[in-house]
């Protein structure tokens, strides 16, 4: 299938969101009420207007198949080097099993070549283990352990 990349538009948010939904535990955090949650569209603007954040969209032809966010993080460790963040990865339901995500992290790891990235990293919820098999079929190592404190 022909991929093709582009920076997300506000006008995309419906579809994005509906994917994030389109998951087992995107659907008890999200929000689906129309009009759009204001909170996405705030921080959409937050993550435009960020130079080291891009929030992507994946077509082919005319349908929005997948999306994720890289985010390029500068650090003092590998002698300053830069690392890219993986994070809302989604491939639409019904293009799923077709080697698209495959393909997508293909791109997103030569996107991060690009940005002169020492590393990438993601994390994945331990609920997702077909998640964490595809992963490590890419050659993504779970090297650490992750931690998260909710906020809210």
């Amino acid at each position: 299938m022909n991929l093709l990349y582009r920076s997300a538009k506000e006008a995309d948010l419906p579809n994005l969101v509906a994917m994030l939904v389109d998951d087992e535990l995107g659907v008890q955090r999200e929000d689906v009420s129309i009009p759009l949650n204001s909170y996405y569209i705030k921080a959409f603007n937050h993550i435009d207007s960020d130079p080291n954040n891009e929030l992507i969209v994946v077509t082919s032809e005319e349908d929005v198949v997948g999306m994720l966010q890289l985010t390029f993080i500068p650090y003092l460790t590998y002698t300053g080097s830069w690392r890219c963040l993986i994070e809302g990865v989604r491939i639409h339901s019904k293009f799923r099993g077709k080697g698209i995500g495959r393909q997508v992290f293909g791109w997103a790891i030569d996107r991060a070549r690009e940005r002169d990235c020492h590393l990438i990293q993601l994390t994945s919820d331990k609920k997702r283990p077909d998640a964490i098999r595809f992963y490590e079929s890419l050659n993504f190592t779970a090297s650490h352990e992750g931690l998260k404190l909710h906020l809210k």
